[in-house]
């Protein structure tokens, strides 16, 4: 059975005195892709922002890797295994070399660069335009851009936000088919999403609505819920 790397339960937070995570909880298994799927507002962001301590956790406990990560800073957590792809995804104003080397910048010099070739050879579109602005590339080369990125510190976690946001329908058959390669290989991933295709890549699945978690399950159980099933794939 595959260790848990990831703990999180009775997460409350919120900004300035609006609360918007009631009692949340989730976890991630050694290897395992968890998608959490809600719609936009229901707090799928600031669970993950809780996750990274870009936000203050008000109440509950998180582990991560057997450590206890509720008040680290979040260069600590991303010390530790953990990355995070917002929906943007990479830095407009940087080229893609340092967009990469900003992911990697925890790692040594020459392990980054051997990592950065890696990098390149997973993804070739924009390893032909390194030297150019990230604001030039496509919908698509920014979302692979963001992907290397998080990747360049060799992450036992990568924590995604919305990675199907402002694409194509055949962009996100392409982030999915890139991310279950990456599944494949063992990379553990958290993925927030309101986009149902990325289910296919799941191996459980949490619901999030109004800041509290619903369904905890595999698809085949979404599938087999009435409810659920109407709610999120329009299936009667």
């Amino acid at each position: 059975m595959s260790a848990e790397l990831l703990a999180a339960s009775g997460i409350e937070a919120g900004y300035g005195k609006v609360q918007v995570l009631w009692g949340a909880g989730l976890s991630v298994q050694d290897g395992e892709t968890v998608v959490l799927l809600g719609a936009n507002g229901a707090g799928k962001t600031s669970l993950l922002k809780v996750l990274m301590g870009l936000i203050p956790l008000w109440r509950g406990a998180l582990q991560f890797a057997g450590l206890d990560m509720a008040h680290l800073r979040t260069d600590r957590r991303v010390r530790a295994g953990l990355a995070y792809m917002s929906e943007i995804g990479c830095f407009p104003g940087l080229t893609v070399e340092e967009n990469i080397r900003i992911g990697g910048q925890f790692v040594a010099s020459a392990e980054l660069g051997r990592r950065m070739k890696e990098l390149y050879d997973i993804f070739p579109a924009i390893a032909e335009r390194r030297d150019t602005l990230a604001s030039s590339l496509s919908g698509g080369q920014r979302k692979m851009l963001g992907i290397a990125k998080a990747l360049a510190g060799r992450p036992k976690l990568l924590i995604m936000d919305e990675p199907s946001a402002g694409l194509s329908p055949r962009l996100v058959a392409e982030v999915i088919d890139v991310l279950g390669r990456l599944g494949g290989q063992g990379l553990s991933l958290l993925i927030a999403e309101q986009n149902v295709n990325f289910l296919s890549l799941a191996d459980r699945v949490y619901t999030l609505d109004g800041g509290r978690i619903g369904f905890t399950g595999s698809v085949a159980e979404m599938h087999d819920n009435d409810a659920l099933r109407r709610a999120y794939f329009g299936l009667k």
